[in-house]
């Protein structure tokens, strides 16, 4: 858990993703949209946060129109990160 809250804090962009996710579920684009981070570097840190188990994809075999949500460690560390 520290380590996640770690990695959220060593780069505004990985934080401003997973605070754009939230609850949701939602598109790379969705998420470039909400944060106004251009959608290859969206791309990147996705793959990235994913690899760390703070988010997964739920349709990970799509080539388009894939859908992320966090995991329930993805959902704590913005918690803690927030207090």
């Amino acid at each position: 858990m520290v380590g996640a809250v770690s990695l959220l804090k060593s780069s505004q962009y990985r934080a401003k993703i997973m605070q754009a996710i939230g609850n949701d579920t939602v598109m790379p684009s969705e998420i470039a949209h909400k944060t106004s981070i251009r959608l290859n570097h969206v791309s990147a840190f996705l793959t990235e946060l994913k690899d760390k188990k703070l988010l997964k994809c739920l349709n990970e075999e799509s080539r388009k129109g894939r859908l992320y949500e966090l995991t329930e460690l993805g959902k704590n560390a913005i918690t803690k990160l927030q207090k």
